[in-house]
């Protein structure tokens, strides 16, 4: 949190037109909300980048470089989003740079097209490998995997192996050890790390432990345009993965054309992607704990609760206040107590939990100020130990 980014009780213009109302966002990078602000450099990089034509396959050719370098790779691409990089890997993995093949998909028929995943990483976006014309074969159980079940998933249509990293997901093991069962079966391995940024170093060890082709998002902790992603990895993957979003070679758009980035996104990215390597990252960090301190110690000795600071959970998307409801509460209830804050002006969205029914508090999109608005509200709600009339 910097001083630039202080809350405003005034609406901007461009909303209060429309008659919506901005929140607080104390949930984190999440599409529903927003993703995350740009800084007042990307939005002039856009806005420069606006002005001029250029050739969009010279510019990706450009950014590519920037991305491939930032993240220890061959070669990038800008796209439209996590997800859409998702589509974009499964799709390079079943065609390769084989023209008739691109032109073909969704139908896959007669292709390499399983993708092996392990039961417990089945999520809400995983459709998007469908999307491309591949069929998921789940290995291992919700809860456990053995290396066994790996091998045994894999044969002669599989196409890739997809890992999926995200907060609170459980892994069967390590992930180079599960990228080198599928290396040894010539298999390739794509990941979504979608918001796996921050911490910096994970935009370099997915490529490092393994990983072929691995898809970020760029508008969440990278502080791009929240419409883009980033994908990586080796050159010949990353040609596949384009020519399936522009088809330059064959007779008809590929199933990833709705993957495309616009000029104005692939220099906000860029730039975005160059702030975020040159940013003290430890003091980026140092700010948010302080607004969690802040809430924790306000809410302290509310019997009932506890309060407390979690820090350095990997699981954590940065420091955050964490509201844990023990057995002898007798207030409202964590689903009440999101409704209530939801209910209130501005309105307040936290975090859903993660190791149980819990309130947290995500410091990473909560500008300077709104923590204390954050403090107040709750503090008013779980001392009186009731809902406000608001929400009913």
């Amino acid at each position: 949190m910097t001083a630039s980014q202080g809350h405003n009780n005034e609406v901007p213009g461009v909303y209060a037109r429309l008659g919506v109302k901005p929140i607080i966002n104390a949930q984190s990078w999440i599409t529903a909300l927003g993703g995350s602000l740009m800084a007042p450099e990307v939005m002039r990089a856009m806005q420069e980048a606006s002005t001029a034509f250029v050739d969009l396959h010279e510019l990706q050719g450009a950014a590519g470089k920037v991305l491939a370098q930032a993240c220890g790779a061959e070669a990038g691409l800008v796209t439209g989003g996590a997800a859409a990089s998702n589509v974009l890997m499964a799709a390079a993995c079943m065609t390769g740079d084989d023209p008739s093949k691109i032109d073909r998909l969704p139908d896959s028929t007669g292709m390499k097209n399983e993708l092996v995943l392990f039961d417990g990483h089945r999520n809400h976006y995983d459709s998007n490998y469908e999307i491309a014309g591949a069929t998921i074969v789940p290995w291992g159980f919700a809860g456990s995997g053995k290396a066994y079940q790996l091998e045994e998933a894999i044969n002669e249509k599989t196409c890739a192996m997809a890992w999926i990293t995200a907060p609170f997901m459980h892994h069967p093991m390590s992930f180079a050890e599960a990228a080198k069962i599928a290396h040894s079966h010539g298999v390739p391995v794509i990941v979504d790390a979608a918001a796996e940024v921050p911490p910096a170093e994970n935009l370099t060890r997915f490529i490092a432990e393994g990983a072929d082709m691995v898809g970020y998002s760029g508008g969440k902790g990278i502080g791009g345009p929240q419409g883009t992603g980033l994908l990586v990895g080796r050159a010949d993957l990353v040609d596949a993965a384009y020519q399936n979003h522009l088809n330059t070679r064959g007779t008809r758009a590929g199933v990833g054309r709705s993957a495309k980035a616009s000029k104005e996104d692939i220099v906000g990215l860029v730039t975005a992607l160059q702030i975020f390597n040159d940013t003290d990252h430890e003091a980026v960090w140092a700010g948010w704990r302080a607004g969690a301190v802040h809430i924790v110690d306000r809410l302290g000795g509310i019997e009932g609760l506890r309060v407390v600071l979690e820090d350095g959970d990997p699981n954590r998307q940065g420091p955050q206040a964490v509201i844990y409801f023990g057995s002898d509460w007798r207030g409202p209830g964590p689903d009440e107590l999101r409704a209530a804050l939801r209910a209130g002006d501005p309105a307040i969205h936290v975090g859903m939990g993660g190791y149980g029914d819990e309130i947290n508090i995500v410091m990473t999109n909560v500008r300077s100020g709104e923590e204390r608005i954050i403090a107040d509200r709750l503090e008013e709600i779980l001392s009186n130990q009731k809902i406000e009339k608001e929400t009913k």
